[in-house]
């Protein structure tokens, strides 16, 4: 069984599997043709942690061959049995879905033998306790604000929500994304028992530690308190700002997280594009700069910068606008991709030109190019 955190889990002979070792590289076609390489990062158990730095199409007999061997040693070996892939749940507006605390798999929407009417697709929620903060009417969106619906009952079983908010043909819903719930105040504690155990791990080796979906000042004295415990008080904390709750709080959030430095403040500007609204976004992240800057506090500017390019190799116009922007903060983050290597390069590029027009939020008013161009002459002059 391959590991739960595992992207993909391909099945092969363990006698070829044994035989390999770290920094290895199998190379292979996928079923496009294309030629993809995996290169082994180290072992777990009887398997092999490996990494592919494109996207590749494996089927059941894909071969898989190893360059780096001499002698005796076994070079290829096929791909077992795949498990079944799935699309997702497909969604339209009207559909009702359910939303359960139970670790059940995701079904669709289906027929109800029994009944005239169809019985409602199912989805699991990992964090059930949620479930219960949550009231009819208040708004619910998944997967970074594509789907929305709103919760029409809670029930025993969960939440039956109503698909309001998709694309006229429908969006599929995928297998661990996020819910957001805008206007559900959310009462419970800012640390799971996992956060608890994860924070041993973390202050013996990071410098900081981040706290996700931050919503008040007891969340915040609450992780300081554990850090006390594990005398780990100069383990910075950056506050992630991507709930509405959190935005109307920043200044009371900046002033309990004061108590304990350094620490930062993230606009994640996913999550609280989808809380407060991308029509409200750009004027959300102005308020979070000033109010940071009036309490030099550094800002981490996040989410979806540059994300054309760092996936797919050529940015869009508007990116490029979006990531001079940037440069008001002290941080930019950018997510995993293909291209990440030149998309760094961009970025460092946009900012290193960005940084003498603008410092922070003060304009440089630098001596412009256009200034040392020498006029051209009016027609008929000497």
């Amino acid at each position: 069984m391959a590991p739960s955190d595992a992207d993909a889990a391909l099945p092969v002979p363990g006698e070829w599997l044994t035989q390999i070792k770290p920094a290895e590289r199998i190379h292979f076609k996928d079923a496009r043709g294309k030629r993809r390489v995996l290169e082994i990062m180290g072992c777990a158990g009887e398997g092999r942690w490996a990494r592919c730095d494109q996207t590749a199409y494996v089927t059941p007999d894909t071969t898989l061959l190893r360059v780096d061997v001499i002698g005796e040693a076994k070079r290829e070996a096929q791909v077992g049995a795949l498990p079944p892939s799935t699309g997702g749940i497909l969604l339209r507006r009207g559909d009702f879905l359910l939303l359960t605390g139970e670790p059940l798999a995701g079904r669709e929407l289906a027929p109800d033998p029994y009944e005239s009417e169809q019985s409602p697709a199912t989805i699991s929620c990992s964090l059930p306790e949620v479930l219960g903060c949550v009231r009819p009417g208040e708004r619910i969106w998944f997967d970074d604000g594509k789907i929305g619906g709103v919760v029409r009952n809670v029930e025993h079983e969960g939440l039956n929500v109503e698909i309001t908010d998709v694309r006229p043909q429908g969006d599929r819903l995928q297998a661990d994304k996020g819910i957001n719930l805008p206007d559900t105040s959310i009462t419970l504690p800012a640390l799971t028992a996992r956060d608890e155990e994860d924070l041993k791990f973390i202050v013996r080796n990071a410098d900081l530690v981040g706290m996700s979906f931050v919503r008040n000042e007891r969340d915040v004295y609450q992780l300081q308190s554990h850090l006390r415990e594990l005398n780990a008080q100069r383990v910075g904390i950056v506050l992630k700002i991507e709930t509405r709750q959190a935005f109307e709080r920043l200044p009371n959030l900046i002033f309990a997280a004061m108590r304990q430095h350094p620490v930062g403040i993230m606009i994640a500007r996913g999550d609280l594009a989808v809380e407060c609204g991308y029509e409200r976004l750009a004027e959300v992240q102005e308020e979070i700069l000033w109010i940071c800057e009036a309490a030099h506090i550094p800002v981490i500017w996040a989410t979806q910068v540059l994300e054309s390019m760092a996936k797919h190799g050529h940015p869009s116009r508007a990116e490029i606008t979006d990531a001079a922007m940037g440069e008001r903060a002290e941080c930019v983050m950018l997510n995993k991709g293909a291209h990440i290597v030149a998309a760094v390069s961009t970025l460092d590029d946009i900012l290193r030109r960005m940084q003498d027009h603008q410092s922070k939020k003060s304009a440089r008013l630098r001596q412009l190019h256009l200034k040392s161009v020498a006029p051209s002459p009016a027609p008929g002059s000497h």
